[in-house]
């Protein structure tokens, strides 16, 4: 499948010249670089959702109560 996408010309040569410092293809890079923003944006949602759980319930344990439940200790 294609993609199109408009740049100014040295928005084009910019990302033409990072590409190649990191050893990249246009094509490689511009689908890295999606694949991490939708990555960091589903982290956040994750983090979002575990610091209200958090606040809701600040409930802790240290690594010793948690090695003694899981029956490491």
């Amino acid at each position: 499948m294609g993609l199109s996408v408009r740049l100014k010309h040295e928005e084009l040569e910019l990302i033409q010249r990072y590409a190649e410092l990191k050893g990249l293809t246009i094509s490689e890079l511009v689908r890295q670089s999606i694949l991490e923003r939708i990555e960091d944006e589903f982290d956040l949602q994750l983090y979002e959702k575990a610091i209200s759980e958090f606040r809701n319930n600040p409930v802790t344990y240290s690594l010793d109560e948690i090695e003694q439940e899981l029956g490491l200790k």
